[in-house]
């Protein structure tokens, strides 16, 4: 990975491949090696940079506390660093909110397009709530942690998703976990969901979102009927059996990436 040196704080990232650009962004306490299988699928096609978050990735250390707006700012500050004009941004999970921040402020010239993975689009349950808060008690954040790492995994036996989770995930700091249950719990409770957060832009323009959990059909069909009222929103249901497609299925994520941006 190459390093960045942007205001107080050094950034890991990749650079692979040629044509329109597409910015590859994990979730929390997750970083480039995410996409070690489609990233390289992606460059057939394209210029695919994976950058990692502040904190994470190669360079953990970073200047204090941040909050999702400044995650925002830091990738707006990597393109404008890098000269890129226009970019297709793609986040998995809660990633997602950094994500559209970013592109709600870039505005629809520079980001013509959104990409976000396997991220919950409806109104959190109570227990998913009661789990975040969780990450942000040091006495039980590893039990919330391990509630949300038992029901990614499921039951699969992909050894590259157990690593994932078991040794790339699990290698963060309580501080990283707990900021990212802070972060993803006040999005939720400031905005309602994610779709509800899109539909505020102040320039809409095709967002795809491409999952395989959760599972429930009215999961599926909540989002269905949000994109018959939006058509911006194209929502794309994998078959896969985890919270990870880009690494469970990810010649199948790369083409129905490529679809959306045909």
């Amino acid at each position: 990975m190459k390093s960045v040196k942007l205001g107080a704080n050094s950034f890991s990232y990749d650079d692979a491949g040629e044509g329109d650009v597409i910015l590859l962004l994990s979730g929390w306490c997750q970083d480039h090696r995410l996409f070690k299988f489609l990233a390289p699928e992606l460059a057939k096609t394209h210029r695919v940079i994976r950058l990692d978050w502040r904190g994470h990735g190669d360079h953990r250390d970073h200047d204090g506390d941040f909050i999702t707006g400044d995650q925002a700012s830091d990738v707006i500050a990597f393109l404008d660093h890098m000269k890129i004009e226009q970019a297709v941004p793609l986040s998995t999970s809660h990633g997602g909110w950094a994500n559209v921040e970013t592109a709600d402020r870039m505005g629809k010239a520079r980001i013509p397009r959104v990409v976000v993975i396997d991220w919950i689009q409806t109104t959190p349950r109570a227990d998913f709530l009661r789990q975040i808060d969780d990450l942000q008690d040091r006495t039980n954040w590893e039990n919330g942690r391990g509630d949300l790492f038992n029901y990614w995994i499921g039951e699969t036996q992909n050894q590259d998703i157990i690593h994932h989770v078991n040794n790339e995930m699990a290698s963060y700091s309580f501080e990283m976990w707990a900021r990212s249950g802070r972060e993803i719990a006040i999005a939720y409770r400031k905005w309602g969901n994610p779709m509800q957060r899109m539909a505020a832009f102040k320039e809409l323009r095709p967002i795809t979102h491409i999952y395989s959990q959760p599972f429930e059909p009215e999961y599926a069909q909540a989002q269905l009927d949000f994109a018959a009222k939006n058509s911006w929103y194209r929502p794309n249901k994998l078959p896969g059996k985890t919270h990870f497609p880009t690494l469970e299925q990810p010649k199948v994520v790369a083409d129905t990436i490529r679809a959306f941006l045909q």
